[in-house]
């Protein structure tokens, strides 16, 4: 979601800890959602009315008055007879009017929901299109990404330099959208003004610039593809450009960089070190860079990160690892660009497949925490990607559950980042099969790309891929704040006899897990799979082992020898 955004920073953690309360095990109450919760979080009837197919924001910006005015272009398909529907923006920007077919509509507010009316029926399966125009001051961020918002700050030159960061507190923070995830645009126009000396860069591909009688420049990028809104971007300074090209999956990749001129001469090594070895990786992992058509593009910004499709928000300040900082404490994440490498993971997740709900956004980030992982394991092998996610595990909380109240527009825990990491590289040891589990990430991709999704529908491909059911293992570490634990005790009787079973919330919880026999040449022998249960099961060993040990680097659960 921030992505990045790391909002799973320890302040982000702490804020988490005490706000999403909502079906936690650890907190013993439940979090009160408001009125204004549902309308931005609900699909209610005035939204599913309609479906969008195009939007042209045309939005110009003054650096100055830290003001915006503009319009954005609504082109719909009714999915049902309506006369009303609920459009968002928030209410501290001033709608000037809504036209339709000519005419100014009706229409009210209630928070940052915005209902229109129409004089006579859309009918079911009609095209049509209305325009809203606005303006007003945005919300400044405070702290961004993570508290987002408008970013108005001047470059070391003296020079403005203006960005938006958004998710979480939503699109309709700076332009009127159908603010929910699971209507994505199918293409859209971005027109951006500034004042003449200064550039937009935006999603998409520039198309044209125009210039403007009051002094101002229009930027013209047209996004091919769709896009969630809070993709949607603007960055505006007085940038250098450089460019190369990536010979990929599908064809010539154009590869577009933005910076400050200050920072020119050290950008192109610094990008070009990282960024074509992480489009190979992950290719071979994901399937297809999923906008060829729109580019890839990474833009300076004056914040940390943010995943914005086809114009990834760089804000690492041209260092190795997250601010100079390894997140694994392996020393491995100390050699690539964390910001490069996990805000492009998004293209894959997050942007080409897309959480229908926020509730479900460890979608996005579990699947591009662990592609870090990945990476690791594409530059220095597989137990090196193996020891940089089990690096993660000391900043797991296990405080609340992955998976957030749905229909609120709440996130569940910040753990989905690295605990929703363990958990897939643990569903990679249950399948042990790595081509198998490589052909079920390209296909999450290929079946899922460019759509929205829930939580069901990953189960149920990757059970289906997969060959068996795992969906008491998805329920255990998305649904419930423990881990397993694998028990083992010697059984009754004076035998050389363990028994064994899965101590875990999840009904029905039964994953295999690799295990060996322990003695005094426990490094020699050969790791098994066993399939525990809730119920105890016996294991008859050897006379040489005093026991078994589970294998907890590749496996994400407790064990506990009793």
């Amino acid at each position: 979601m921030m992505r990045i955004r790391l909002r799973f920073f320890l302040p982000l953690l702490t804020c988490l800890i005490y706000s999403t309360i909502a079906h936690s095990q650890l907190l013993n109450r439940t979090e009160l959602f408001t009125r204004a919760d549902t309308l931005r979080g609900m699909l209610s009837p005035l939204r599913t009315c309609y479906n969008i197919s195009y939007y042209h924001l045309d939005l110009k910006v003054d650096p100055g008055k830290k003001y915006i005015v503009g319009s954005n272009k609504f082109r719909f398909t009714a999915t049902t007879d309506f006369r009303k529907l609920q459009f968002d923006l928030f209410n501290n920007l001033n709608i000037e009017k809504i036209l339709f077919k000519g005419n100014v509509l009706k229409y009210t507010r209630e928070y940052n929901a915005v209902f229109v009316d129409f004089e006579d029926t859309i009918k079911k399966g009609s095209s049509e299109e209305f325009t809203v125009y606005y303006s007003g001051k945005p919300v400044v961020a405070k702290n961004p990404p993570w508290d987002g918002g408008f970013i108005f700050t001047k470059t070391s030159k003296g020079k403005p330099w203006i960005a938006v960061s958004c998710q979480g507190l939503g699109a309709s923070s700076w332009w009127p959208n159908k603010d929910h995830q699971s209507d994505e645009v199918d293409s859209m126009m971005i027109s951006i003004s500034t004042p003449s000396g200064l550039a937009d860069i935006s999603n998409g591909r520039l198309r044209s610039t125009e210039k403007l009688d009051d002094g101002y420049v229009r930027y013209n990028w047209f996004v091919s593809y769709p896009i969630n809104n809070y993709n949607v971007t603007l960055n505006i300074a007085d940038f250098s450009h450089f460019s190369d090209e990536y010979e990929g999956e599908s064809g010539k990749l154009t590869l577009d960089y933005y910076v400050l001129p200050e920072n020119l001469k050290k950008a192109g090594p610094h990008f070009a070190s990282d960024v074509k070895p992480m489009l190979q990786c992950f290719e071979r992992w994901f399937g297809s860079y999923p906008f060829y058509r729109d580019g890839y593009k990474l833009i300076e910004t004056p914040y940390l990160g943010m995943e914005h499709q086809s114009a990834v928000a760089y804000g690492n300040r041209y260092q190795k690892g997250y601010l100079g900082k390894d997140l694994s404490e392996t020393g491995l994440g100390l050699k690539w660009d964390y910001i490069i490498i996990h805000e492009s993971g998004h293209e894959w997740f997050g942007n080409n497949i897309t959480s229908k709900d926020i509730a479900d956004m460890w979608i996005h980030e579990a699947f591009t925490t662990y592609s870090e992982g990945l990476f690791v394991e594409c530059k220095e092998g597989k137990e090196a990607g193996a020891k940089y996610i089990r690096g993660q595990r000391s900043a797991i909380l296990n405080d609340i559950p992955l998976i957030g109240p749905y229909d609120v527009n709440k996130e569940g825990s910040g753990d989905m980042y690295f605990k929703g990491s363990n958990m897939l590289h643990t569903l990679r040891s249950v399948i042990n099969d790595d081509e198998k589990w490589r052909l079920i990430l390209k296909g999450l991709n290929k079946t899922f790309g460019l759509k929205t999704v829930t939580t069901a529908d990953i189960i149920t491909y990757i059970n289906k891929e997969a060959g068996r059911d795992l969906t008491p293992v998805f329920d255990q570490y998305l649904r419930f704040t423990s881990i397993p634990t694998l028990e083992i005790k010697k059984a009754r009787g004076g035998k050389n006899t363990l028994i064994y079973r899965w101590k875990a919330t999840a009904t029905g919880f039964n994953m295999p897990v690799k295990v060996r026999f322990t003695d005094n040449n426990k490094d020699k022998n050969n790791w098994f799979f066993i399939e525990p249960s809730g119920n105890w099961q016996s294991l008859d060993l050897p006379l040489s082992a005093h026991g078994i040990e589970a294998d907890t680097d590749n496996f994400y659960i407790n064990t506990n020898l009793l």
